[in-house]
């Protein structure tokens, strides 16, 4: 065998440490019981038969392996952590029915996982299959957790450790009456299910069950790590079929009020996945029965950013009806909304804004919804977070969907208006996010109160932002959009004033638009030439041009098109 490398060597050492550290008397322990074990009687050929009944028998090779082993410790391991002889010797301790060679076993995996970040070889999962079913508490309670270990460290493939055969013990091991057990083999099963084979192979074993079972658990450690692995669960559409079948549902909604929050955002978290599939709907929102949705609704105002986050989510996925949706905004969660969009976490921003949008496509929650708290809100949002293209997107859509309401007024009066124009100064093109706010300002800029207050906070970076971007040809339905809130706001003083800095670009993009296939960038193009030609300036600068040509080319076809019209009709009517 070669030599050992440093890091293995320093490993060792540890480990010899950690023993001595454990009980300065370990040691000699072993080896008294040894002693005792090799003079027993029940190791001599007379001894009495009925002895073996009651304690197992020490074999002879486990007693050579256990002393080799005892050699190893007391010499620092002068072999490798991993290598053959070591796996032989961890073998024969593993499948030894003397609960004391087992916790030797067991032990020596325990501190290698709490030290080694290399991977653990196939060959040494064997063991553990003997380890966990172990008779012997100890053992069940080491060996469960230096496999939680290892799997958090990644230092076991997960699929493996299934394959392997080692998903039935340990699924066993969630029955056990220990805590300390159930814990680590909770853990054992929430770190394996994030492979969506291994959740399905967890179904089939009728794993479960026992983690519903102690999704109840007294101990909240327990608890924890059970609902952690429902939540895993929950991933797999096949398996959610499943834990609703097992009653998975209830016992989710009455963890919600836990006064664990880790225990809250698990549940939650299992639920919103489960609500990303309306054929559960149904059975989550009974009717006479909104105990789900009353208690998200509580949630909404937790102290912990991501149990409240989560609480969005979930009622976002639930909230796919118009019943629905009045129904939220009738429980008066716009006061908990308008808090969270002011939250410090973007997290929970991100998620309050999202279920808004949902909640503002129903048309009967509109006027609701349009009023000064939320617009408010809305708008300060947008100015502090001008750049993050979650909150522009969806805040665009919320204020276009409000603007149809009978509520523009109040839209004016909040600061909505000067956030939207603000984000084009900070977003890309490539963006959606910029796609909706210019599609949202088109929209509001055909209101004459609206176009007013879109010029008073006009200056000249947003005039040239405009200008660019309904020069850019990459995004044809950007571009129109906004052509059209310049085309709007044309008939201002000040608007004219700000667009004489850009006559060139100005001409550049009708040009473009008066050769567009599309009638309706032919439209805009000539509409707004109009209205920029009753300005003196204007009117020289495009007599200089080839507007007029463009113009007449335009005309020429229409009058062709018109011709060709009135020939078909004539045809049509003989």
């Amino acid at each position: 065998m070669g030599q050992l490398c440093g890091r293995c060597m320093q490993v060792l050492r540890d480990f010899v440490a950690f023993i001595q550290r454990i009980s300065s008397n370990l040691v000699h322990g072993i080896k008294e019981c040894f002693t005792l074990i090799s003079k027993s009687s029940c190791l001599k050929q007379n001894s009495s038969k009925a002895k073996q009944l009651y304690k197992p028998i020490l074999q002879p090779h486990e007693r050579v392996t256990a002393q080799e082993f005892l050699q190893h410790i007391e010499s620092g391991f002068e072999m490798s952590p991993l290598g053959k002889d070591s796996l032989e010797a961890l073998r024969t301790l593993a499948f030894s029915e003397n609960p004391g060679l087992q916790q030797s076993a067991a032990l020596y995996y325990l501190h290698m996982s709490q030290h080694m970040n290399i991977p653990l070889p196939v060959e040494h999962l064997e063991p553990f299959y003997a380890l966990l079913r172990s008779a012997d508490l100890e053992v069940q309670q080491m060996s469960s957790l230096s496999l939680v270990n290892f799997l958090l460290e990644e230092n076991i493939d997960k699929e493996l450790v299934v394959q392997m055969g080692l998903l039935e013990p340990i699924l066993d091991l969630l029955e056990s009456d220990d805590p300390t057990v159930q814990c680590n083999s909770c853990a054992c099963t929430m770190t394996l299910a994030v492979s969506e084979s291994n959740r399905e192979a967890i179904g089939a074993a009728r794993g479960i069950t026992p983690l519903l079972s102690l999704a109840n658990s007294y101990d909240p450690r327990v608890q924890q790590n059970a609902v952690g692995a429902i939540l895993n669960l929950t991933r797999s559409e096949k398996i959610q079929q499943v834990l609703c079948k097992e009653g998975a549902l209830p016992v989710l909604a009455l963890l919600l009020e836990s006064s664990d929050a880790e225990v809250q955002y698990y549940s939650c978290a299992a639920l919103s996945n489960l609500a990303a599939n309306i054929q559960h709907h149904k059975a989550m929102l009974r009717p006479g029965n909104r105990f789900l949705l009353r208690t998200l609704i509580s949630l909404l105002s937790s102290s912990v950013d991501k149990v409240s986050s989560q609480a969005c989510v979930c009622l976002r996925n639930l909230a796919t009806s118009a019943d629905i949706r009045a129904e939220m905004v009738a429980a008066d969660v716009l006061p908990q909304l308008c808090s969270l969009l002011a939250a410090g976490s973007e997290e929970v921003r991100r998620a309050a804004i999202a279920l808004l949008w949902i909640l503002s496509q129903h048309p009967h929650n509109q006027d609701t919804l349009a009023c000064a708290e939320l617009l408010q809100s809305l708008g300060v949002l947008l100015l502090a977070h001008k750049a993050d293209p979650v909150i522009v997107g969806h805040a665009a859509c919320i204020i276009r969907s409000l603007s149809l309401s009978k509520n523009r007024q109040t839209i004016i009066e909040s600061p909505c208006i000067e956030g939207l124009l603000q984000t084009m100064l900070c977003t890309d093109t490539q963006e959606d996010s910029l796609h909706y706010v210019t599609s949202c300002l088109a929209e509001l800029a055909k209101q004459e109160g609206v176009t007013l207050h879109m010029v008073q906070w006009m200056d000249e970076p947003l005039t040239k932002c405009l200008v660019r971007l309904a020069g850019q040809l990459e995004h044809t339905e950007l571009s129109f959009q906004v052509a059209s809130i310049i085309q709007h706001m044309i008939g201002h003083e000040k608007m004219m004033h700000l667009l004489k800095s850009h006559v060139a670009e100005i001409e550049g993009y009708l040009q473009h638009f008066l050769t567009h296939q599309e009638i309706r960038f032919q439209q805009l193009g000539i509409s707004t030439f109009c209205r920029l030609r009753e300005d003196p300036e204007f009117s020289l600068a495009f007599r200089k041009s080839q507007m007029a040509k463009l113009l007449d080319q335009v005309r020429q076809q229409t009058e062709e098109t018109q011709e060709l019209l009135r020939a078909a009709v004539c045809h049509e009517d003989s």
